[in-house]
């Protein structure tokens, strides 16, 4: 580290602070006076170090805390990534970013190398709304789906689900996420995001299917449904547990702080996308932004599930980062 030269081995632990310009070593003590014996004048001395890395995931689901942090000033304090689901996964894996949402999958694929940040998620407890199953024919009936190339764990749980709920083994192939293009070629496509919120509306007046896989899951296995956790690169948390308390802390308050305003963000929201304010309104409440113990039953259900299926490599148990 940059600075560990200019402090010497008597030196105060360094503490971190977060604010605006980023997290700052600080330390005091009885330094030098200008004749240079000691007990001269207090210094206090600043050294910057980089800001944490962090991922968001650029759809509106997770819409409500970004607005949570750019209310609370906390993206002065990070280094932040705005990308698709499947890009952040492979830059958190990668270690290109520090702290980020992942997919559910991917972390239980990931899981010696991450730690999970507490009650922080995207899932639902019932419908989600955007994550569906939209279909030409019965489900009994299919012989090719879709899968939408920005999703990891929905594709997983489309497949687990249509086999162990319905027997259904149709071939499966990637590509991306267009409703029309993708009917084009299959009989279903699986869709998460933005473009599956559109599909509940799109669905019905095209006189197609649609399932929403929140919805599937939770009538299927009796539990919540986790999409999407947030976490930390072990090797980052070992390194700097302080900034990693400090951004978790940020995120937890941003989410809280959105919550208490989904009207005012729907409202805010609805001026730059094709959805009413009552429409964003809804879906915000619909989601569920924690990570308690149902949610973790829910996610240790799947991984257990997806290890069965040979999807994940055995069962996990999530670890996660403590203070």
């Amino acid at each position: 580290m940059p600075v560990a030269s200019r402090i010497s081995p008597r030196a105060p632990r360094p503490r971190v602070e977060l604010a605006g310009a980023g997290a700052r070593y600080r330390w005091g003590g009885c330094g030098r006076g200008r004749s240079g014996r000691r007990g001269g004048s207090r210094r206090v001395a600043t050294v910057t170090r980089a800001r944490p890395r962090v991922g968001h995931i650029q759809f509106l689901n997770c819409l409500p805390i970004y607005w949570g942090l750019v209310r609370s000033g906390t993206l002065l304090d990070v280094e932040l990534t705005k990308d698709t689901p499947d890009r952040l996964n492979e830059a958190l894996v990668a270690g290109a970013l520090d702290i980020g949402p992942i997919s559910a999958v991917e972390y239980l694929r990931h899981c010696d190398e991450l730690l999970l940040l507490p009650d922080l998620a995207v899932g639902s407890d019932g419908p989600v709304l955007s994550v569906n199953l939209v279909a030409t024919r019965p489900l009994g009936e299919l012989t090719r789906v879709a899968l939408g190339s920005t999703s990891r764990t929905s594709v997983l749980l489309a497949r687990m689900w249509l086999a162990g709920a319905h027997g259904v083994r149709p071939e499966y192939f990637t590509c991306p996420p267009d409703l029309t293009t993708m009917l084009l070629e299959a009989d279903a496509a699986v869709l998460i995001g933005d473009v599956a919120l559109r599909a509940n509306y799109e669905a019905p007046r095209r006189g197609l299917g649609l399932y929403d896989l929140g919805a599937a899951w939770r009538d299927w296995s009796g539990l919540p449904m986790v999409f999407a956790v947030w976490a930390v690169r072990r090797d980052y948390a070992a390194a700097h547990p302080d900034l990693v308390a400090a951004v978790h802390a940020a995120f937890v308050r941003s989410r809280d702080d959105a919550l208490a305003h989904v009207d005012e963000i729907a409202q805010t929201a609805a001026r730059w996308e094709v959805f009413d304010a009552a429409t964003l309104a809804t879906y915000f409440r619909t989601l569920d932004f924690s990570l308690g113990a149902r949610q973790v039953a829910g996610l240790t259900e799947f991984a257990a599930r997806a290890a069965a299926a040979g999807a994940v490599p055995k069962p996990v148990v999530p670890e996660f980062f403590a203070d």
